[in-house]
């Protein structure tokens, strides 16, 4: 724009809300229903000097909007709101604040820490209830004026169906910093996660899904900083419509869109970790950046009769009002803006509870879930639910709506206590391999709904469940009380790293037999980042705030010889699970339908291989099962047979006797042991090891 500003704005338009280019200015659009006056804020190109400030002129339908003409993109501006600083009534308008525009789409940089971003008085007697005049605009990020030109060449492949899905979770900084193939400057960038032999490394172990922890700009919140630590995983949301400034290089966004672009063109999805549940701005001692200084009362979720306070479903202070019409537009704006400036394939939401709740609690048909399944650009995305919140009735796995799959910690709870040998886990282990249809077989679901983890961000990784029989969390300076009181792990025979020859064999099988759990199940595997290779965060489980080594992949790891030989076998239990139909049915009638005569798609059997007994089920010292899945395809029939050992001691298994000769794919205990056919009618599978077989007719070769 010219180097002469104007003394006022002209009109505009209520819509879109945002920062909004033409071509021959910008139109600006906020919502504010209880503000008296919003000035906007215009800074130099750096963020540092205010060169102007001008009211909003109009207000329409509670959004306030002015059009600068012959601004352009790249301009810097903030916000000041003006209205009653009255907490106990919900209000706490400050314009000695500079806020941030909920959509802004850029980011100049993080905040600094003062006590001016804080809109009351740090210390003072009465606390929140005395406004602090301080000018907080030298501490806060300004937003950018974007454009969301970008050539994303040739049409998109089409997306990967559930039922083929494999989702690999990481992080966007940490799955490169310690990566040595990448060039310094761009180890922690999102343009590492396109890196060739990332990608390749992705494509070995069947990955078709990268979901990526939040990349939205987040805040690291000030009581890390002051411990010296900060603030990993990220949900801690700053704006629901900017990358990570951190994660970027100098090209801004359009990283993060050659990363996605790069990824789908090999075959990746990309699938979004997002935080709508609860902002950066904690309870009533945090402070004011955006949301809580342009309308307080409007876009959090206060308690009724005494609105000082915020309703804390999330535990982390505060929680968005989606039922507020305004609040879940941005929301779904926020969506659709990730999904077509964006392209993403998915989304997962961080405590989908939150986000399902109405004023009577949780509801399956609330305003967000139908505005999702109604929309027409997200519907048809993957979308995944948390299905868990810390307010009250906040667990609900499996009562997620229809189109929604849902992080099931069923799974992966029953696997680790099978596998760790614990009585009683015949029954529920049983159900976990059949989709958990306990859970999901229900208004039309399908078997993808139940995501089948073993180990995800949040917990022991693969590798420390089956090293270390509590939590060493002491380097989060929360005297170990922070994370998970019960991981059901198990360490051995000795805690933490050993150099026991017969511990770590052990150790070797169970971690195996835990991944081929997920592989081997009906449902959508999920594979925790750096679990294909043996990664380890030292027995820290809640990394949330470790920022290094702890938390980083060990991609030496990778390369020692016990890190290439899990990585085979996690790539040969993907090729297994997508040459075999039988063992990723997209319905839940495959279980009880007669596919062959006499045969249904789902049977049980005992280690004599004769078929499970009422009275083996209710066996609470049954550690053994197998199971014989089936399915029509064009070809013929697919069959596997599955056999899991969790007790302590070997065991002969009898193969069940169906007019079938089976061939041994793969066996934990023997992890590079070739496909093999089975003569006679036996097979020996060692103490906590699982092994899966294919199946054809007997006297005639088969795959």
């Amino acid at each position: 724009m010219s180097g002469v500003l104007p003394d006022r704005l002209a009109p505009g338009q209520p819509y879109p809300l945002g920062a909004t280019s033409d071509g021959l200015g910008v139109n600006f659009a906020v919502f504010s229903a209880n503000a008296s006056r919003i000035d906007l804020c215009i800074f130099d190109e750096r963020g540092r000097k205010e060169l102007q400030r001008l009211p909003l002129p109009e207000c329409t339908n509670e959004i306030w909007h002015g059009y600068l003409p012959d601004a352009a993109p790249g301009l810097v501006y903030g916000y000041r709101a003006y209205g009653p600083y009255d907490p106990r009534n919900g209000h706490r308008f400050n314009p000695h604040k500079l806020l941030l525009d909920p959509y802004a789409a850029e980011l100049t940089g993080p905040p600094r820490w003062t006590d001016a971003l804080f809109g009351y008085r740090l210390g003072g007697p009465r606390g929140d209830l005395t406004p602090d005049r301080r000018d907080s605009a030298p501490a806060m990020p300004k937003a950018v004026v974007t454009d969301n030109a970008f050539h994303w060449g040739e049409r998109r492949k089409p997306p990967t169906p559930w039922e083929h899905t494999v989702i690999y979770e990481a992080h966007a900084r940490g799955v490169s910093m310690r990566r040595d193939d990448v060039r310094a400057h761009l180890r922690g960038t999102v343009a590492a996660l396109s890196n060739p032999r990332f990608i390749e490394h992705l494509h070995k172990i069947g990955v078709t899904a990268l979901e990526l922890l939040p990349v939205q700009a987040f805040l690291q919140d000030k009581f890390l900083v002051e411990k010296q630590l900060g603030n990993y995983w990220g949900y801690s949301t700053l704006s629901y419509f900017a990358p990570e400034p951190a994660y970027l290089r100098q090209g801004g966004p359009n990283d993060l869109r050659m990363a996605i672009r790069r990824l789908q063109a090999a075959g990746i999805e990309v699938i979004l970790d997002v935080v709508y549940n609860h902002t950066c701005e904690g309870d009533e001692t945090g402070p004011t950046l955006s949301w809580r200084g342009l309308d307080n009362a409007s876009y959090y979720r206060l308690i009724p009769g005494d609105e000082r306070y915020y309703i804390n479903d999330t535990g982390c202070g505060n929680t968005l009002n989606l039922s507020h019409p305004r609040v879940l537009q941005m929301v779904m704006d926020s969506l659709r803006h990730w999904a077509t400036a964006y392209r993403v394939d998915g989304f997962r939401f961080d405590l989908g509870v939150t986000l399902g709740r109405e004023g009577h609690g949780f509801d399956p048909g609330s305003g967000f879930f139908d505005a999702v399944l109604q929309d027409p650009v997200l519907a048809r995305l993957k979308l995944i639910s948390e299905p868990w919140d810390v307010g009250p009735d906040g667990y609900q796995l499996g009562r997620q709506p229809p189109g929604f799959a849902e992080w099931n910690d069923k799974f992966r709870d029953t696997m680790r206590r099978f596998w760790r040998g614990d009585a009683g886990q015949r029954g529920e282990m049983a159900e976990r391999l059949a989709g958990s249809s306990d859970l999901f077989d229900r208004r039309h679901r399908r078997p993808w709904a139940s995501i089948n983890f073993v180990a995800s961000h949040d917990g022991f990784t693969t590798r420390d469940v089956v090293t270390y029989a509590r939590k060493y969390n002491e380097a989060n300076l929360e005297d170990n009380r922070d994370g998970h009181s019960n991981d059901y792990s198990c360490n051995w025979g000795a805690e933490g790293p050993s150099d026991d020859a017969y511990i770590e064999e052990i150790r070797g099988r169970v971690q195996r037999s835990l991944l081929a759990s997920s592989f081997l199940s009906y449902g959508t595997p999920m594979l925790l980042a750096g679990d294909e290779f043996g990664n380890s965060q030292q027995g820290n489980n809640n990394a949330y705030c470790q920022d290094n080594a702890v938390s980083w992949l060990d991609w030496q790891q990778a390369a020692s010889p016990a890190g290439r030989a899990l990585i085979d076998f996690i790539g040969r239990l993907a090729a297994v699970r997508r040459d075999h139909p039988s063992l990723r049915v997209d319905n839940y009638g495959n279980g009880r339908r007669e596919v062959a005569p006499g045969r249904e798609g789902i049977a049980w059997f005992d280690v004599d291989g004769q078929p499970m007994t009422f009275e083996g089920w209710h066996d609470g010292e049954g550690r053994a099962l197998a199971v014989r899945r089936m399915v029509a395809t064009e070809e013929g029939l697919d069959v596997t047979l599955t056999l899991l050992n969790g007790g302590y001691e070997d065991l002969l298994f009898v193969l069940p006797d169906e007019g079938t000769a089976w061939r041994m794919l793969i066996d934990s205990s023997r992890p590079e042991a070739p496909a093999e056919q089975v003569h006679g009618h036996h097979f020996n599978l060692h103490a906590h090891g699982i092994a899966v077989f294919s199946g054809g007719p007997r006297g005639k070769e088969h795959s």
